[in-house]
């Protein structure tokens, strides 16, 4: 059996991390209570956190006490810890300051001490404080329940050999049998084993039961967009398909995600009008902030936030009307109630029916934002998330702990959702270049 100490931050980024240590002991600084105690008040994810974390302490405390120890319900105890002066004696004479986190440093160290026989874990997401805690000697470890491994994601695509006649016979009858191991909406690229040069694009169908081509772009383009590289024909394919309710798209800067996304959008609402809106939105970080710090009205406060989708919208309108077809223009598609963009600060509560929702810079969001977020569509409603991991402004995740690689992960399997990731930069040379070198 192991003694977990967990650190705040932990408790914030996952309540119900108190659940997930199996048959171990599981031990909360009193200073983590006290710190928890200063967020419940906050109206943003981390004091909704900070208030289920004290409702799940008093209901446990009503079933003994949190002092000696309660039993939980997958076996082990959960108790708090209380901090005294003597903590700080074994401590190294610059961690004797009086903080929270050495504090929190000094219960971990004295609870190792007292109980020599057993593992003593202390687990937190402040990469600093487990330095220190490495540094006297501590076993510290990171909270990784909701980890995925950047390295290892799904990457939605793959190239496959198969034999010479394969390609042909594809081309001739318009599929092939599903190759072992592809997931639902996985795009493949078969490669003939013989000639690399012969192949084709094509996508598991959502049944798991044969390839079929992806669907050629009109001649007048989505939106007057064109594809510029396979994984953008990938990305368009599923952002067209109506029967696909969940797509994400993630890549480096420049890759076109969020442009795609909107063109497909708008295509979809003002041209097929197979949804009643197109709902654009991006975390004001952090999400849930108040937008009062900034002047003037709503619409002025958002513009800021808002510019990059303002950017990418008037973008695709002046190439449309560059075509010398009907189109209505941004203001219009707005004040028709076609087109709406807003920040995602007051989307708790909401339903969402019949819309085509982007969610952009999806990376900064954490996995119960995302929950958030997704458990908000409605009937008819179509999302898609964008974002690239390697760009996090959000400092409670990382590249492997954001909301958006996590769904990636859980939905990966789903006939209902589909997944492209892009990888060749289409905004100018210098930025590509920028996106690779710096």
């Amino acid at each position: 059996m192991k003694n977990f100490i967990l650190d705040t931050n932990v408790l914030l980024h996952d309540p119900q991390s108190l659940f997930k240590f199996q048959d171990n002991n599981i031990i909360i600084p009193i200073t983590v209570i006290e710190e928890i105690d200063r967020f419940k008040k906050d109206m943003n994810e981390t004091g909704r956190n900070a208030r289920m974390v004290s409702r799940i302490l008093d209901s446990m405390r009503e079933k003994g006490s949190l002092a000696a120890g309660v039993a939980m319900p997958g076996g082990g105890t959960l108790r708090i810890e209380m901090f005294s002066e003597k903590h700080f004696k074994n401590l190294p004479v610059d961690l004797r300051v009086d903080n929270g986190d050495n504090r929190i440093i000094a219960v971990a160290q004295d609870v190792r001490d007292r109980f020599p026989d057993a593992v003593t874990i202390f687990v937190t997401k402040d990469s600093n404080l487990r330095i220190k805690a490495d540094a006297i000697g501590l076993t510290a470890e990171d909270y990784e329940s909701d980890k995925i491994d950047i390295q290892d994601l799904y990457s939605g695509t793959r190239s496959i050999e198969v034999p010479p006649d394969a390609v042909d016979r594809f081309y001739g009858q318009g599929w092939l049998e599903t190759p072992a191991d592809l997931a639902p909406n996985e795009f493949i690229t078969i490669v003939d084993s013989v000639n690399p040069n012969h192949s084709a694009i094509c996508r598991n169908d959502p049944d798991n039961s044969r390839i079929v081509p992806v669907r050629k772009v009109p001649k007048e383009g989505i939106w007057s967009l064109f594809p510029r590289n396979r994984e953008q024909s990938f990305a368009l394919d599923v952002l067209m398909d109506d029967s696909i309710k969940l797509v994400t798209l993630v890549g480096k800067a420049g890759t076109g995600k969020t442009l795609l996304a909107i063109a497909a959008g708008l295509h979809k609402t003002a041209e097929e009008n197979i949804y009643t809106r197109l709902l654009v939105s991006r975390p004001v970080f952090p999400m849930g902030k108040d937008l009062g710090f900034l002047p003037g009205d709503i619409e002025e406060k958002l513009t800021p936030w808002m510019q990059p989708i303002f950017d990418n919208v008037e973008l695709l309108i002046s190439g449309h009307e560059s075509e010398k077809r009907h189109s209505k223009g941004y203001k219009e598609l707005m004040a028709m109630g076609l087109l709406d963009i807003e920040p995602l600060t007051y989307i708790r509560g909401r339903s969402i029916p019949n819309q085509y929702l982007i969610v952009d810079e999806a990376q900064n969001l954490t996995p119960h934002e995302i929950k958030t977020i997704v458990t908000r569509v409605g009937e008819g409603t179509k999302i898609v998330l964008t974002g690239d991991p390697y760009q996090i402004d959000n400092p409670y995740v990382d590249s492997s702990s954001n909301g958006l690689t996590y769904l990636v992960e859980k939905f990966k399997g789903e006939r209902i959702a589909a997944h492209v990731t892009l990888t060749k930069g289409e905004r100018s040379e210098l930025a590509e270049l920028a996106a690779n070198l710096l």
